[in-house]
């Protein structure tokens, strides 16, 4: 079973540069609505292994990234499309609304 891999900010631009399209997950150890939604990130890695590069990305060892990027709340899954932003979504959802983000993107 694939999972969602977590990648730091060292690593971050050369994985953005090398995918075309690539989702990431905002979380934390401590983010109770992140683990919500973790077994959802992972699904997504496995259902769209191949197409889609899917990471999460601890913010409590990444804060450079979160600055970067405006991550001010938690759950955030952020889906980009040849290094560009193009999806910012908040919060819990179901995996329906994430799969549908990343379905119009690709």
């Amino acid at each position: 079973m694939t999972t969602a891999t977590f990648i730091e900010d060292n690593n971050f631009e050369q994985l953005l540069a090398d995918s075309e399209t690539m989702v990431v997950d905002y979380t934390a150890t401590w983010c109770g609505p992140c683990r919500v939604i973790s077994p959802l990130i992972d699904r997504l890695a496995e259902e769209y292994e191949g197409r889609v590069n899917v990471f999460k990305l601890d913010l409590d060892k990444n804060k450079e990234n979160a600055k970067k990027y405006g991550i001010k709340s938690i759950p955030a899954v952020l889906i980009f499309k040849k290094g560009e932003v193009v999806e910012h979504l908040v919060g819990k959802a179901s995996y329906e609304t994430f799969k549908e983000a990343v379905d119009k993107h690709l």
